[in-house]
């Protein structure tokens, strides 16, 4: 029966999900490895073509002197607040009260580096350049996280970026990008990926959130910047024997997906409409500005689930293997766009929603 199994579970056994790339399987592996040549060298220690290659590939792509390949973003962030740190001596950055660095990294910032943090603006707000201008106290370096996940994926206007990158280098402000989803906001700015990264001193991307790779991430810089990466990325043990493996699929992925950002931006405003079609549903933000958005729920978790578990059974399409509290009668799930959206059929997504708009009343 239906109501007897887990949320998850049922969410696992239907045909089409509306959001992601797939599933996150090895085949992701044996697909970026089906045309690699057995016979191809791989880098030793952060050297060698495999991974030269693709740090020029991205430095270029970014519009910066440099990039280091790294194998997680948690590592590269943290290197880079650390070398800007060092460079003013002041142990001190400033970002967003629901940083990914202040939330989901057991201090490792403050553990580690021993660098204090100031949050800055409101939790349910982006930071303005009014937050930045209030500043009471000298910080190293400036953190903007673009988009801001945990708000449903919020952006400044573009002309706020430029003000707050410019009051930044005026005042000896080190600007660093939190770009983990950049590729997925380019659509809605209409800049290229040079274009916003040169408002910033250093940038950060990820290769398996819009483009669902293994694993890893870049950071870009000036070369004297990305010289002193490497020296920590050596002292935080990133310097693995080999990153091929990361390396290869970020790149085959990059490949893949880089043109569909468009798409997928456009399906998460057709789906985001979807949703607040139906009745004690509303999406943050309203219209999307990437291709991600929080869909929230007026209703009880029991109420909610047992709706989906039904549209489920009924029509194979998944819209949620999770719900997080937001308060005792609203729930919420966060929804990335990507490849899986347009292979559902139109009929099966209209009765989803036609389930969804009337067993929610």
């Amino acid at each position: 029966m239906i109501e007897s199994i887990s949320l998850i579970e049922a969410y696992k056994q239907t045909q089409y999900q509306i959001a992601g790339n797939g599933k996150r399987n090895i085949q992701v592996l044996k697909d970026a490895f089906e045309k690699i040549e057995g016979e191809q060298e791989s880098d030793i220690y952060g050297n060698g073509e495999v991974i030269e290659a693709f740090q020029v590939k991205m430095a270029t792509y970014l519009g910066k002197e440099s990039a280091v390949f790294f194998p997680s973003g948690t590592m590269a962030q943290q290197i880079a607040l650390r070398i800007w740190c060092d460079e003013k001596e002041v142990k001190k950055v400033a970002y967003h009260p629901l940083s990914h660095l202040e939330i989901h990294e057991e201090d490792g910032l403050k553990e580690l580096h021993h660098i204090d943090t100031v949050l800055l603006g409101e939790e349910t707000g982006l930071i303005g350049l009014e937050d930045v201008l209030n500043l009471d106290q000298e910080i190293a370096c400036l953190l903007l996280e673009l988009p801001q996940r945990e708000i449903g994926g919020q952006l400044p206007d573009y002309k706020m970026i430029v003000e707050i990158s410019e009051y930044c280098k005026a005042n000896g402000i080190r600007l660093h990008l939190d770009g983990a989803r950049l590729f997925e906001i380019l659509p809605y700015y209409q800049k290229s990926a040079a274009e916003v990264c040169g408002l910033f001193d250093s940038v950060y991307i990820s290769f398996y959130k819009g483009l669902s790779g293994l694993a890893g991430a870049i950071l870009a810089g000036n070369k004297e910047f990305t010289q002193q990466s490497k020296v920590w990325k050596r002292r935080h043990g990133g310097d693995l024997i080999s990153l091929y493996p990361y390396i290869i699929s970020a790149n085959y992925y990059f490949d893949k997906r880089i043109s569909k950002m468009d798409q997928y931006y456009e399906s998460a405003k057709e789906l985001a409409a979807l949703f607040n079609s139906c009745p004690f549903i509303q999406t943050k933000p309203v219209v999307p500005v990437s291709n991600m958005f929080h869909v929230h729920i007026n209703r009880t978790k029991d109420q909610v689930e047992a709706v989906l578990k039904e549209i489920y059974n009924k029509t194979s399409v998944g819209l949620t293997s999770y719900l997080r509290e937001t308060n005792q009668s609203s729930y919420s799930f966060e929804v990335s766009v990507g490849d899986q959206y347009s292979s559902i059929p139109k009929d099966k997504l209209h009765d989803a929603f036609q389930l969804l708009q009337v067993n929610l009343q």
